[in-house]
C-alpha cells in the first residue's frame, strides 16, 4: 500500500530533489505555500505531512491532522519548536525531525555576510549600480587577517565557520558552556566578555532555548563588544533584541549587522512587500532601512544543494524506519 505524505514548503527548484531522492516511492504532495491554518485542508487523507520551519502545526491543525488520517507530523528542520508537542502527545501523533544537515551551509551564508560587512562590499556595489565610480571613506576596510574572529556557539556549524576564517588568516576565539576538544585546533576558547572585547566579528551560532536565552544579544551584550564590530546572526531570531541592535548602529558602537533570522519571521520572510507598505514591526523595517550597514537574507542558511539533499534524505530514512520497525532515532517523542 502507497504511503501518501503532504510535503510543505517545497519551492520550485526544490520539486527535482524530492522525487530524484524518493527511493522508497512515496506519494509525495508537493505543496509550495507553508502549512496554515487556512489551508490545513491540503493534509487531509495523508499518512503523514513533512513540515519546514515556520509552518503551523499548533493544537488546532493536529487536531485536524489527526481527525483526517494523518498519522506522522514530521519536519525536515533541526529546530521543532514549531509543532505543538503536548497536542501531538494527545493526539499520538508520532513527530521526527532532522537533526543535522550540511553545517557548511549555515557556515559560508555566516561567512559571506561578514565579509560583505567587513569590506564593504554592498555599499560599493550599491554605488557602482548607479553608476558612481568614485572610491570613498566608507570603502577602506581592515583584512581579515588582522581580525580577530568570536564564534560564540563552537558545534558543528560554528567549527566549521571557524575552519572558514582560519583559513582565511584571522586570529579565532570561542566561546560554549560545552567546549569542544575538536575545535582547539582553529580556535582559541575564551570567556565571553573577553571574546566580545576583543572581537572585530561575531557570530552566533547557539541554539535558541525559550526562557533562557531570549535576546541574549541585548544593550548589555552589546556594550562589552569592541566598538566598530560587526554582528552575526544566522542561528535564530529569538536571541538578538532588534531595539537595542539598533540603537548600538545609530550610535556607530556597531559598524553593521548581518542576519538570516527574526523573532516572529513567518509574518516577514517569503513575502512580497510593497515600496509603500509599512513591514509588521517597524524596528525591524528600521534596521532594514539601514541597508547596507545592515544586511538581511530571508532565512536561506539551509537553502543549498548539499542541505536540501540531507534534509530531504534523512526525512525519507525517518519515514522508511517508522515504517519498517515502528521507531526512528530521530523521534522528537
Amino acid at each position: 500500500m502507497t504511503f501518501t505524505i503532504a510535503c510543505y514548503g517545497v519551492r520550485p527548484n526544490e520539486v527535482p530533489y524530492f522525487n530524484d531522492l524518493n527511493k522508497y516511492g512515496y506519494e509525495l504532495t508537493l505543496i509550495e505555500d507553508l502549512l496554515t491554518h487556512d489551508n490545513i485542508e491540503t493534509a487531509y487523507n495523508h499518512d503523514a505531512v513533512l513540515l519546514r520551519g515556520n509552518c503551523v502545526a499548533d493544537r488546532e491543525n493536529i487536531e485536524k491532522m489527526k481527525d483526517h488520517g494523518v498519522k506522522y507530523v514530521f519536519t525536515r528542520t533541526v529546530g521543532f519548536n514549531h509543532i505543538d508537542l503536548d497536542a501531538a502527545k494527545d493526539y499520538n501523533l508520532e513527530v521526527a525531525r532532522v537533526p543535522s544537515y550540511s553545517p557548511n551551509a549555515i557556515a559560508e551564508l555566516s561567512l559571506t555576510l561578514a565579509m560583505m560587512l567587513l569590506r564593504h562590499t554592498a555599499h560599493t556595489t550599491a554605488r557602482t549600480s548607479k553608476r558612481n565610480f568614485i572610491v570613498d571613506n566608507t570603502m577602506f576596510s581592515k583584512e581579515i587577517r588582522n581580525c580577530k574572529v568570536g564564534i560564540i556557539g563552537t558545534g558543528k556549524i560554528g567549527f566549521t565557520e571557524a575552519q572558514l576564517f582560519k583559513g582565511l588568516g584571522a586570529t579565532v576565539l570561542g566561546y560554549d558552556i560545552y567546549e569542544n576538544d575538536a575545535v582547539r585546533d582553529v580556535l582559541t576558547y575564551t570567556s565571553l566578555d573577553d571574546l566580545l572585547a576583543e572581537s572585530d566579528i561575531v557570530s552566533l551560532h547557539v541554539p535558541y532555548i525559550p526562557g533562557e536565552n531570549d535576546k541574549m544579544v541585548n544593550a548589555e551584550f552589546i556594550s562589552k563588544m569592541k566598538p566598530g564590530a560587526i554582528l552575526i546572526n544566522t542561528a535564530r531570531g529569538e536571541l538578538q533584541d532588534n531595539e537595542a541592535i539598533l540603537e548600538a548602529l545609530k550610535s556607530n558602537h556597531l559598524e553593521g549587522f548581518g542576519t538570516d533570522v527574526f523573532a516572529n519571521e513567518k509574518d516577514l520572510f517569503f513575502k512580497q512587500f510593497g515600496e509603500d507598505q509599512d513591514l509588521p514591526d517597524p524596528v525591524v523595517e528600521e534596521l532594514i532601512n539601514m541597508y547596507p550597514r545592515v544586511l538581511v537574507t530571508p532565512h536561506i542558511g539551509s537553502n543549498t544543494d548539499e542541505a536540501l539533499m540531507n534534509m530531504i534524505e534523512t526525512s525519507y530514512e525517518n519515514f522508511n524506519d517508522v515504517l519498517e520497525t515502528g521507531s526512528t532515532a530521530n523521534s522528537v517523542l
